[in-house]
């Protein structure tokens, strides 16, 4: 039986165990789901096929700079007790020190290197983690700056991790600079790093909401076409203001832009800067949590 690729996949998902061990299953079971679950559990590598059913929707957001190599990551548990368990935060620093060391180009890249300091492959390290700990446990994604300066920052205790990547010239030091962008971006979360990031696809429907709104208005439904547009073209600009991070007010002073603070701090050190890059990963964003209902967990535990 020919083994797909989504076959390969669809094991991965039900077993977390790495993608090589599960070709290596369905190959061993003549593509055999059941079979191939039964192989890897006799192989011992499948030993937290259960846990990795439940919802990881806690765990840790991490940013570094490790030897000059910027790293975010987020790694998931079930509970935020576990987020905070010192051999759980071990492990997601591990991960961040492998991205850094083995440069994957993406997650299933990175599940097969060696996770750092091992002979293990993060997905065995992870499975190992889950053993460990008692609780589904998941690298969810990563971003990776080679060049330029990385400045991290992690918000309360790892539930928001920004990474800021910035052209540095003129020898000085940007990381009170890159730290203060970084506490901007976890705290506001903009949608866009600068305007000319902001297409023409969402710019169309930005001023086809405005105009209908000045359309249901009694007072602006009159008014030439053209003060339309020009009534428009401002609140463009506030949106701008509040979607785009350079153009947003700085919010250790509100007097100006993130941009105006990033360049004369710059030129006030004899040096220039220029935002490359940001990341900023929010533990659990996009998760769907499940909810438990307490009382009927305690009517089950009662009987």
């Amino acid at each position: 039986m020919a083994i797909t690729a989504q076959d390969v996949k669809a094991l991965r998902e039900m077993t977390g165990v790495g993608m090589m061990d599960c070709k290596k299953a369905l190959a061993a079971s003549d593509g055999d789901m059941d079979k191939a679950v039964e192989w890897l559990r006799e192989k011992g590598l499948a030993a937290s096929a259960k846990k990795a059913g439940r919802i990881a929707a806690e765990g840790m957001a991490y940013a570094a700079d490790i030897d000059g190599v910027g790293v975010v990551v987020e790694v998931n548990a079930e509970t935020d007790f576990v987020g905070k368990n010192e051999k759980f935060v071990d492990f997601v620093k591990g991960v961040a020190a492998t991205v850094a060391s083995c440069a994957p180009a993406d997650l299933d890249a990175l599940m097969e290197c060696k996770y750092n300091g091992t002979d293990l492959t993060v997905t065995q390290q992870q499975q190992e983690m889950v053993l460990v700990i008692g609780e589904n446990i998941k690298v969810r994604r990563f971003a990776r700056f080679a060049d330029g300066v990385s400045v991290p920052y992690i918000h309360a205790g790892g539930k928001i991790g920004v990474l800021v990547n910035l052209e540095v010239t003129g020898g000085i030091d940007a990381t009170e600079i890159g730290k203060d962008m970084a506490m901007q971006i976890a705290a506001l979360n903009p949608r866009f790093l600068d305007k000319s990031q902001v297409t023409q696809e969402v710019l169309d429907e930005e001023k086809k909401i405005l105009l209908a709104q000045m359309a249901n208005d009694p007072k602006m439904a009159s008014k030439p076409d053209k003060v339309k547009e020009n009534i428009v073209a401002g609140k463009l600009n506030k949106f701008y203001a509040e979607n785009c991070l350079l153009q947003q007010a700085f919010v250790k002073d509100g007097d100006v832009t993130v941009e105006q603070y990033m360049n004369a701090a710059a030129k006030k050190l004899g040096g220039t800067i220029t935002l490359k890059d940001a990341v900023r990963f929010e533990k659990g964003e996009g998760i769907e949590k499940k909810q438990e209902n307490f009382a009927e967990e305690i009517a089950k535990l009662a009987k």
